[in-house]
C-alpha cells in the first residue's frame, strides 16, 4: 500500500515525484470504489475537470503537481462515500483489501456471470497478493493485454493493446486510446522479443489460447498473469482445429474444447451484402470502430446497463447497450442487449472479452460517438441520437448504422468448424436427426448433417391457409360422405407435403407423425367466435334493408353452426383428451386418408430412383391395445395402396412414448411397435402434473429461483424422473426387441445437457430442429469422450 509517509519515501528512491502521486491516487481511487463501493464517476469527474482545466487530453499529460492536488481531492471523495478517512495503516489496506476480494463473490456482477456462464455458486474465489511492479515510471516503461491468437478470428498472431507511462487498468478501461501490440516491436525491440517467446511458451505449456497480462518498468519485462483466453465462437473452432493440426493437442481434446454452445454463434444473424451496399450508399453508416465480437445486431439505444435490462427483460425491446466503457459491474446490461457499443477501449477491453465470451455482436473504440449520459443522447457531428432510438452495428467490419437494418441467417460453411464436426461425427455414437414439416426445412437439416427425420408434423401442414378451411369443413361435417369429400381434398395437398420430403432426405429415414391435437384447435377461437356473433346480432339492429339482413343472418347460421360444434368438441383438459392415438381410433379414416398420402408419396418417389425410407408414428399411445388396433387399420391401408400402385416400400409404424404408463409397459408395445420415439415435452407435463404453458409463465421460475427445481425440465430432460422413465422403458423394450431403434424428438433433442442423458440411455438418436443439428453433433461427440462409448 501506500500512505502519506511511505509517498515521501518512495519519492527519495525513484526520484519521479508524478510517478509516486499518480499511483498513490490511483490507490485511492480503486481502494474507494473496489473496496468501499464509493461510486468511480465521483473520481472520473475530478480527473475530468483537472483536465480540461489543465487543456490536455490525457492523464499522461498531468504533472505531479497536478497529481497531488488530485490525491488530495480523491480523500476528500473518499471520506464522503467511505464516511472515514483512507486509511493509513499499509496493513489495514491490505486486510480490507483481501476481505473485498472474498466479499465480491456474492455480489451482483459476479452472480450474473456465473449464471450466465454456467459457473456454480458454491465453488468460492481466491486472493493473491503479489509484488507491485510500475508501467507509469516514464517513457521506457509500459503495460498491455494481449491474446496469443487472435481472440474473434482465431488466427495464429498475437493481437492486443498497450500503454507506455500506464498502469494496467488504463488498457481495459479504455481511458486512453491504446497502441497495437505489434508497434512496441519498434518502441521496445528487445521487451517484445521476449514477450513473443514467453507467450509462445506460455502456449505450448497451457496448450491452449492465453489471455496475458505484462508490464515493463523501465526496460524490464515482467509477466503478471496468464489465463485462458475468452474467444468468440469462429475463433474457438479455428483455434481448436489449428492447434490439433499442429499436433499441440489431440483431435479429441480439439473437439472437447469448443462448447456445443458455441456452435450456436455461427447461426447468428448477419446483415446480407446488399443490404450493407444500401445501407452505406444512403450513409447510414454514422461510424465505425472496432469489430471485436462478431454477428449483426439491431436495437435501441439504451446508455446505461440497467435501462438495458430493464428495456430486454421487462418491456421485450431489443437493446444495443451504448457506453463510454462498460465495467464489470455492466455486466446484467451487456447480457440483455442484442449488441454492445462503446466510444472508448480496444481488443482487449472488458467490453470486447465479456461480448466474445457470450456471443454478442460488438464495437468497440467508436471515437465518434460523443456521448452525453445526463442529457441521454449521444452525439455524431452535428448528428444527434436520443435513447431510445433505433441503430444497427456489425460486429464483422466495426461500422454502426442509424436505423434498423434486416437481418439474415447465414449457412455455415466455415471450414473449421466443418472439419471439426466431422471429427466429431467420427466419436459421436448417437444418430442426429432433425425435426422438419417442410421440404425446405428438411433441406436446411440435411446440409447441417441431419441424417434422417426424426419428427414431421402433419397437423403443421394442416394449418396453411388454403388447408385449414377444408380441415375445417371435415371437423363440421353431419354426414359421413361430406367428411369423406374434405378429406379427399385434404390427401393432394398431404401427398405432394411428402413427395417434397421424401426427395430431399433420398436414402435417409424419415418418421411422420399422425394427427395429435385435438380438433378444436383447427377451429376458430371459441370466445373469438363469441364476440363475432354478438358483433353481427348488432349489426342487424343497424342494417336497413332486406337483402343485408339476409345476409347477416347467413353469417349467423354459419358461426353458430362452427360455434356449437366447437363447444361439443371442448374438453375440460383437452391435453389429455381426445387427441393423438384415440382420435384415430375415433376418426380412423382420417389417419387412413394421412397413411394413404404418405404411401403414395412414397411409391412415387422411389420409381423416380429415390430410396424412400418412411416410418409412420402414432402419438400419445398409453395402452398396447390402442396401438394394436390403428396398426392393423393402417398397415392394411398401407398395403393397399402399394399394391394399387404395384411398388413395394420399406416402411416401419411406431409410437411415441409420452405417456408415463406407455414407459412402464415398454415391453407389450414393443411387440407390436418397430421403433420408439420419446415425447419428452408430453413425458415431462404427465410426469410431473403440470401444464407447460401454466408453469412456464407461472410458478415454474419461482421454483427454479427458490432452488426447488434445479432446471426448467422442459428445458433440460428431468433425470432423476423424466431420464428413470426413458431408462425403465428403453431396457423393457429392447429385452423384448435387442436392436429396437429408440429417439427423442422436440426441443430436448438439441439440449447438450438432455443429449448427454440420452447417450446414457443408449437411444439410438435425437432429433432437433434444423438449426440446433450442429449443436447437437458435438454435443453427442462429448457425451461419448466424457462418458465413454465413442466410436473407435
Amino acid at each position: 500500500g501506500l500512505n502519506d509517509e511511505t509517498a515521501v519515501g518512495m519519492v527519495a528512491l525513484t526520484q519521479d515525484e508524478r510517478f509516486v502521486y499518480d499511483a498513490y491516487r490511483r490507490l485511492i481511487q480503486m481502494f474507494g470504489s473496489v473496496v468501499m463501493g464509493a461510486p468511480d464517476e465521483a473520481f472520473e469527474e475530478v480527473l475530468s475537470s483537472y483536465r480540461k482545466q489543465v487543456g490536455v487530453a490525457t492523464d499522461a499529460e498531468l504533472s505531479a503537481e497536478h497529481w497531488k492536488e488530485i490525491t488530495n481531492d480523491f480523500k476528500r471523495i473518499f471520506r464522503r462515500h467511505a464516511k472515514r478517512d483512507f486509511p493509513m495503516d499499509p496493513y489495514e489496506q491490505l486486510s480490507l483489501a483481501i476481505k473485498a476480494v472474498f466479499k465480491s463473490w456474492n455480489g451482483k456482477r459476479a452472480v450474473d456471470y456465473r449464471n450466465a456462464a454456467g459457473i456454480p455458486h458454491d465453488l468460492g474465489t481466491a486472493v493473491s497478493i503479489v509484488t507491485m511492479v510500475f508501467g507509469n515510471m516514464g517513457d521506457d516503461s509500459a503495460t498491455g493485454v494481449a491474446m496469443t491468437r487472435n481472440g474473434s478470428t482465431g488466427e495464429k498472431r498475437i493481437e492486443g493493446d498497450y500503454l507506455t507511462n500506464a498502469q494496467g487498468e488504463d488498457v481495459v478501461a479504455g481511458i486512453r486510446m491504446t497502441k497495437d501490440i505489434w508497434e512496441l516491436q519498434k518502441e521496445m525491440p528487445e521487451a517484445f522479443r521476449q514477450f513473443q517467446e514467453i507467450a509462445e511458451k506460455l502456449e505450448q505449456h497451457y496448450r491452449n489460447m492465453q489471455d496475458v497480462e505484462f508490464t515493463i518498468e523501465r526496460g524490464k519485462l515482467w509477466m503478471l498473469q496468464t489465463r485462458d483466453g475468452k474467444r468468440t465462437a469462429q475463433a474457438a473452432v479455428r483455434i481448436a482445429v489449428d492447434m490439433a493440426e499442429e499436433g499441440l493437442i489431440s483431435k479429441e481434446e480439439a473437439v472437447l474444447q469448443v462448447s456445443p454452445d458455441q456452435i450456436d454463434f455461427f447461426l447468428h444473424p448477419q446483415f446480407p451484402v446488399n443490404v450493407l451496399r444500401e445501407a452505406r450508399a444512403s450513409n447510414m453508416c454514422i461510424a465505425k470502430g472496432l469489430n471485436v465480437s462478431p454477428g449483426a445486431a439491431c436495437g435501441v439505444v439504451a446508455l446505461d446497463a440497467d435501462i438495458a435490462e430493464k428495456w430486454a427483460l421487462e418491456e421485450g425491446k431489443p437493446v444495443i447497450m451504448v457506453r463510454p466503457e462498460t465495467r464489470p459491474d455492466d455486466v446484467h446490461g451487456m447480457l440483455a442487449a442484442k449488441g454492445i457499443v462503446t466510444s472508448r477501449g480496444g481488443r482487449t477491453s472488458h467490453a470486447a472479452l465479456v461480448a466474445r465470451q457470450f456471443g454478442k455482436p460488438a464495437v468497440v473504440g467508436v471515437a465518434a460517438l460523443n456521448i452525453d449520459l445526463s442529457r441521454r443522447c449521444i452525439h455524431v457531428g452535428e448528428l444527434k441520437i436520443i435513447e431510445g432510438d433505433w441503430i444497427s452495428i456489425d460486429g464483422n467490419t466495426g461500422e454502426v448504422f442509424l436505423g434498423k437494418l434486416d437481418t439474415t441467417v447465414p449457412d455455415i460453411q466455415d471450414p473449421w468448424l466443418i472439419k471439426l464436426l466431422s471429427w466429431a461425427d467420427t466419436f459421436r455414437k448417437l444418430g442426429v436427426w432433425c425435426n422438419a414439416d417442410y421440404p425446405r426445412d428438411a433441406k436446411r437439416g440435411r446440409s447441417y448433417g441431419a441424417e434422417g427425420i426424426g419428427l414431421c408434423r402433419t397437423e403443421h401442414m394442416f394449418f396453411e391457409a388454403d388447408r385449414l378451411p377444408i380441415v375445417q369443413k371435415m371437423i363440421l361435417a353431419q354426414l359421413p360422405i361430406e367428411r369423406r369429400e374434405a378429406l379427399d381434398a385434404l390427401l393432394p395437398f398431404q401427398r405432394e407435403d411428402f413427395i417434397g420430403l421424401f426427395r430431399e432426405m433420398d436414402g435417409l429415414p424419415v418418421i411422420i407423425r399422425l394427427i395429435d391435437p385435438p380438433l378444436h384447435e383447427f377451429l376458430p377461437n371459441h370466445i373469438e367466435l363469441m364476440r363475432e356473433l354478438t358483433d353481427l346480432k348488432l349489426r342487424i339492429r343497424q342494417t336497413g334493408t332486406l337483402s343485408e339482413i339476409d345476409q347477416i343472418l347467413q353469417q349467423i347460421r354459419e358461426k353458430e353452426r362452427i360455434l356449437k360444434r366447437s363447444e361439443s368438441l371442448r374438453e375440460a383438459n383437452p391435453m389429455l383428451g381426445l387427441r393423438g392415438v384415440r382420435l384415430g381410433i375415433h376418426y380412423p379414416e382420417l389417419t387412413r386418408m394421412q397413411v394413404r398420402a404418405i404411401f403414395e408419396a412414397a411409391c412415387q418417389v422411389s420409381q423416380e430412383g429415390i430410396v424412400v425410407k418412411p416410418e409412420i408414428m402414432i402419438p400419445l399411445t398409453s395402452h398396447v391395445n390402442e396401438l394394436r388396433v390403428q396398426r392393423a387399420v393402417l398397415e392394411e391401408e398401407a398395403k393397399k395402396v402399394m399394391a394399387e400402385q404395384e411398388v413395394t416400400i420399406d416402411y416401419k409404424f411406431g409410437t411415441m412414448i409420452e405417456i408415463p404408463r406407455a414407459a412402464l409397459t415398454a415391453d407389450q408395445i414393443a411387440e407390436q411397435a418397430e421403433f420408439f420415439s420419446f415425447g419428452t415435452n408430453d413425458l415431462t407435463q404427465t410426469t410431473f402434473g403440470i401444464s407447460r404453458d401454466d408453469a412456464e409463465s407461472g410458478f415454474l421460475l419461482e421454483y427454479m429461483q427458490q432452488g426447488i427445481l434445479p432446471n426448467n425440465p422442459f428445458a433440460t430432460i428431468d433425470k432423476d424422473g423424466v431420464g428413470q422413465l426413458m431408462d425403465l422403458a428403453v431396457k423393457k423394450a429392447r429385452a423384448v426387441k435387442p436392436d429396437l431403434e429408440c429417439g427423442i424428438c422436440g426441443e430436448h433433442g438439441g439440449d447438450p445437457k438432455s443429449i448427454a442423458i440420452c447417450h446414457e440411455i443408449g437411444l439410438t438418436y435425437v432429433s432437433c430442429s434444423p438449426f440446433r443439428v450442429p449443436i447437437a453433433r458435438l454435443a453427442a461427440a462429448h457425451a461419448a469422450l466424457k462418458r465413454g462409448g465413442a466410436k473407435a
